[in-house]
Order: C-alpha cells, then structure tokens, then sequence
C-alpha cells in the first residue's frame, strides 16, 4: 500500500493529510513532528492563550482521535534524522522508513540573539512553539518588567499580552521605526500611538548591545546608546528562519528556503514542500510566506498534486494580527508601493490602500473589515479603483467591485 510521509507537525501538515483524506487517497499516512503534541494553532500563542483565555486543547487544529479515526498515524516528539532519497527511507533513530512521497512542513525557528551578548541567560524567551509560552506564563505577572527586543508584529503582539497583563514593557527596534520591513509608515503610526497609549515604551532607531545576569539570569540590558535597563524577562522577535537544514543534507535544492516549483514539488520527484519552509515561484521572482494563509492554501494545492490533479499555486496573500481592541486585517503584499490612500472611516476605524502607480497592491485595515473584505476581493479580482474613490469617506466600498 502506498505510503506519504509528511514532515513537520504544524498547519500546513494538518491541512495537507486532511485534504489527502478528502481526496480519496486510501493509503498509509504518517507524520513526524518534534513536538509532543498533535497540530496545533500558532497564531493565539502568544495571544489568547498567553493570556490563559485560551486552554490547550483548543489549540488544536483537529482532536487528537482524528487523526487515528482517519488512519493518520502520528508520531509526536520524534525526530527524523535523515532523508535517503534515493532509496525513499526516512531515517528516524535506527529505523529506516519506506515512503513513496514525501511532504516537508518542517516550517521554521525563530532567530535567537547570540550568547556573546547574553542570548543564552535564563529568562530569554523567543515565541514560536507551545512550550516558549508555557515557559512565559508564569513570569509573565503584574509589575514586572520586560524588554521586547524587535518591532514587528510578534514584538508588538508580545507587547500588547504583557501591557494587558499590567507588566512595564519597553520594547526596542533598531530600525528606525517598528514594521519597517512590512508596513507603511501610517501604520506603524498607528501602532506606535495605540502602544504608547497603554504605557508600552517604544523605542526606535535603538539596538541592543548586551544583556546581563546574575547567576545565569538576565537582570539587566544595556541598549546601543549605552541606556541600562533593570528587566526580568526578555522576549526576542527579530524574525523566523526556515528549517530546511534536512533537505539540504539530503540534496534537495535550497533558496530562501526549500525551493520548489508552482506545483510544490522540489527538485526531487515525490518529494514536496509546503508552508514557512518552502519559497516558490511568484511574479518572476522567489518568495516564501510566512502566514496562516500561505500554510493552508500552499499545502490543499500540494496535496491534490501529490495525487495527479498537476495544479499551480497561485497565493492570494492575507494575514491578521490581534493588538488590546485593535484587529488588523491586511490583504495583498505591498512589495514596490509609491502611494498610500487613507480612508478614515470613522468609529476608530481606518485603512491605508498601497498602490504602485495606479495598481492596487494591498490594503491595511485597522478595525474595518468592510475595507479588507472589499480590498482583499478587488486584489483577487485584479482591480484598482481610482485612489479618489478609495479615499472619499463618502464612497460606497462596495459600489467599487462592480
């Protein structure tokens, strides 16, 4: 009987077996995953359930007996050790495991600071995995205080959990300004002025020189401008690398990530890859998402191919992120803007519109799902409404997909 194996016990392999399921393919199934628990949601990590409003198992992405009810075997906490693909074998310990295809979702690891600067102390956190948070929570108390090291949107997040959980939180960016690399200067205004607005002290333009501990805990920072700062806790978010250390080692070819092809197959025939990990072909270019969205549609794509259906993937981007009452939707990618469009459309509620020339790239909506969901559609749908309309309060949103 044939047998898919699948790498990595995150979204994108929940999805994957799920859809393999829902095609018909009546084969052995198996998923490797490091952690010790089945698929589980990344996003309200360090949201919800960092701030105990969410339990563990409605994290979950589906509930442990479905996997078994659907003859997914799962094998959590375990480590595969090398891929032979020539031979089509997994090796995991002093086992060697016969696939016919094989699906990498071996996602990503947050970037760390270097022990050369107090990386490797005691109360140094990143955010990725369920045990990060678990490791969090029972530090993360009134009155103490915490530096943030990084300004996108898991810096600002983190921020938000620990303000809302009444800590002192500074957070640094050694850009010039928070979300540089991913959102137009009037969002990160908006940001800047809700943190602020709930006693989070940003500061930009700003690096870290070097943390400090006693006995092996971190008690202070000292920033780049030579500022000390007392702290109980550091949270680092400078970013996420892909794991694709085993496809390397196994021959599989490499570029941002594991390269593979508008199909989702890597240079190897039968071998696949999905998710944060994977980086594949986009408008002339490579590129590699790091998103829910991208997790998902990435991987139905991948595993209808894997059963012959030789279809392209072709993203239609969308990400979220949940800051006190504020919920930001974004639709599109803004890569190469010249223009934002501002539409105030009151009650708190605004969006910033990127265009490049004349072409809608992406919208940024703060509390205004109407905008994201018409914005989200007209990008779909290639259209680009006239920079007026979109920023005339007074225009029906709607009216513009017609």
């Amino acid at each position: 009987m044939s047998h898919i194996a699948v790498i990595g016990a995150g979204q994108a392999a929940a999805t994957l077996v799920a859809e393999l399921r829902k095609q018909g393919f009546d084969g052995n199934i198996t998923i490797f995953g490091d952690e010790p628990v089945p698929p589980y949601q990344r996003p309200p990590l360090s949201k919800a359930y960092l701030l105990g409003d969410m339990a563990m198992d409605r994290l979950y992405l589906r509930p442990a007996e479905w996997y078994a009810e659907n003859n997914i075997t799962l094998r959590l906490g375990t480590r595969v050790d090398g891929i032979d693909t020539a031979a089509k074998t997994l090796l995991v310990g002093d086992e060697r495991i016969a696939f016919d295809q094989l699906a990498l979702t071996t996602g990503s690891t947050p970037r760390t600071l270097p022990a050369a600067i107090g990386g490797d102390l005691n109360g140094v956190y990143t955010v990725r995995t369920l045990a990060d948070i678990d490791a969090i929570a029972p530090h993360a108390t009134e009155g103490r205080r915490i530096l943030i090291v990084g300004g996108g949107y898991i810096g600002l997040e983190a921020a938000a959990v620990c303000a809302k959980r009444q800590m002192q939180v500074t957070l640094v960016e050694a850009a010039p300004r928070i979300l540089g690399r991913v959102a137009a200067p009037e969002t990160a205004d908006y940001f800047r002025a809700l943190h602020q607005s709930h006693r989070v002290d940003i500061r930009e333009g700003i690096g870290l020189a070097r943390l400090i501990g006693t006995d092996g805990h971190v008690t202070q920072a000292e920033l780049a401008d030579g500022t000390m700062l007392d702290v109980d806790l550091v949270i680092v978010g400078v970013g996420i690398t892909p794991n694709d250390g085993l496809a390397e080692s196994a021959g599989i070819t490499l570029d941002n990530g594991i390269a593979v092809d508008i199909k989702g197959q890597t240079n190897v025939p039968g071998i696949w890859a999905a998710g944060d990990c994977a980086s594949f072909p986009y408008k002339g270019k490579r590129m590699r998402l790091e998103s829910v969205q991208n997790a998902i549609d990435q991987s139905l794509t991948v595993a209808r191919n894997m059963l012959g259906a030789d279809q392209d993937y072709l993203p239609m981007p969308w990400f979220w992120s949940d800051q006190y009452d504020t919920k930001l939707q974004i639709a599109g990618l803004n890569t190469g803007y010249d223009n934002i469009v501002t539409r105030d459309s009151g009650a708190g509620s605004v969006s910033y519109w990127y265009y490049a020339g004349d072409t809608l790239l992406a919208v940024d909506a703060m509390n205004d799902p109407r905008a994201y969901m018409v914005g989200k559609r007209l990008i779909e749908n290639g259209k680009s409404p006239a920079k007026e309309a979109v920023g005339n309060p007074e225009t029906d949103l709607k009216a513009l997909l017609k």
